[in-house]
């Protein structure tokens, strides 16, 4: 944290002077510095300190260069609530987690262990001293995907049959997809996003073949990404996908530079076509980022707005909020998961702080700070820090599977802590709940058969 702290200071010195683009330089280069100590220390890719300072400090960085005529100076308090999170996350991962030596040490074995035999695929659940191989249950597996690909499809039918279309075959709508759900069905229909990760751990850790299964599981995972593109939802076909990938390297613990290629050469282009299918021109992006640059390839403008704006967001929320809601936003998924906010919309009806009324994604600790400012993200990334630095040490002993997509969508949360409010959110704790169902359902087949 000492390089942290001080690169943090340099970019705040930096952004005060005005030299925003050396500013967010220097966060940069902290937050790879952050990654690559974890990296090294522990030989993951997915290390998920790693990942969430590479993801929120490196998001910082991108936004300190103000590319945009939406971004403006911080408030101090912004800036001081963005190191609080990273120190405070930083700080309870290390008390959880333990022994750094330790932790060195289990990254060596499980290097070791990756490597194996000439022309040998091992799989491990975790970073066992005693390389004891424990395979997945493919039944209890099978059951899971076959039961959320036909309860994701039947809401998905469900949905399109009640509001009488399709949002991929709808053109000049913006924003048709945003009014495609119906309350409490939604949450089954997106759902889909599990499968495709259950179906990588079903292939790489299950121990005898069975054709008909085999083939049932594929046609699942194509229906489960099949579903995001119809809805034209970007970002749920980038979350199945990116769990995917996440669950493979936690059990195979690497991932080859040809395999990012051939998945790149495939999530661009089907990100561009949904794109087009949003009716999202160029000009009608390039009109709501209000780039300096108005040459610049929306390729990078729009990626770049996705992650710099949300920081700007959050200041908005520091220089304009009147009050705070102490607990009110971030109980959100408990209103709506449970019907309340229908019986008492005062609970949820507070306004969005943003920079544009368009542009509405926002980091991580926003409600933390609408409901309790600076302590609020203190506590938050403090709990998420001691969570991660559990979740990292039940990695090495893992036996059961659904423990890896646990992991996973801790892992893109995250990688993504610059997005959204991922735990305010019940479309997350949906996810959590269902793959818990997964894990209970696993682990009493594989406790069965003991």
């Amino acid at each position: 944290m000492i390089v942290y702290s001080i690169c943090y200071v340099v970019s705040f010195l930096l952004a005060r002077a005005g030299w925003y683009f050396p500013s967010g330089l220097a966060l940069l280069g902290a937050a790879l510095w952050l990654y690559w100590k974890d990296y090294r220390a522990t030989g993951s890719l997915i290390h998920l300190r790693g990942l969430f300072c590479l993801g929120f400090a490196g998001g910082q960085g991108l936004s300190c260069m103000k590319l945009s005529r939406l971004a403006a100076d911080w408030n101090w308090m912004t800036w001081l609530c963005f190191y609080a999170a990273v120190f405070s996350f930083y700080m309870a991962f290390s008390w959880i987690e333990g022994d750094r030596k330790s932790n060195m040490d289990a990254g060596a074995f499980a290097r070791r262990l990756g490597r194996g035999k000439a022309g040998e695929t091992l799989r491990f659940t975790g970073m066992s001293r005693e390389r004891k191989r424990v395979a997945p249950d493919s039944g209890g597996l099978f059951l899971a995907i076959a039961g959320i690909t036909l309860c994701s499809l039947a809401a998905f039918l469900l949905e399109a049959a009640v509001l009488g279309y399709v949002p991929f075959f709808v053109r000049g709508v913006p924003h048709a997809y945003s009014y495609f759900h119906i309350t409490g069905v939604h949450y089954f229909t997106v759902s889909c996003v599990l499968v495709p990760p259950l179906t990588v751990l079903y292939f790489l850790g299950r121990n005898r073949r069975s054709g008909w299964k085999d083939w049932a599981v594929a046609f699942s995972a194509a229906v489960s990404l099949a579903i995001p593109v119809l809805c034209v939802s970007r970002f749920q076909l980038i979350l199945a996908v990116g769990l995917s990938v996440l669950v493979y390297i936690a059990v195979v613990r690497r991932f080859r530079l040809a395999y990012a290629g051939a998945l790149a050469a495939v999530m661009i282009p089907a990100y561009i076509v949904l794109t087009i299918a949003r009716s999202h021109d160029v000009s009608y992006l390039n009109g709501i980022f209000e780039m300096k640059n108005s040459s610049m390839p929306i390729f990078i403008t729009q990626p770049y707005m996705y992650v710099a704006n949300n920081y700007d967001n959050f200041n908005c929320l520091v220089e304009q909020l009147p009050a705070h809601t102490f607990g009110l936003r971030m109980l959100f998924p408990l209103w709506a998961l449970t019907g309340i906010k229908f019986l008492y919309p005062s609970l949820v009806s507070f306004p969005l702080y943003v920079t544009k009324e368009e542009l509405t994604t926002v980091t991580l600790f926003y409600d933390a700070y609408y409901d309790f400012g600076i302590a609020g993200v203190i506590l938050l990334a403090a709990v998420l820090g001691a969570v991660c630095g559990y979740l990292v040490k039940r990695l090495r002993t893992m036996e059961n599977p659904a423990g890896y997509l646990f992991y996973a969508q801790m892992a893109m949360y995250m990688g993504l802590s610059f997005f959204t409010t991922w735990f305010s959110n019940p479309t997350t704790w949906f996810y959590f709940a269902a793959t818990g169902a997964v894990w209970f359902c696993t682990e009493s087949l594989r406790l069965g058969r003991r």
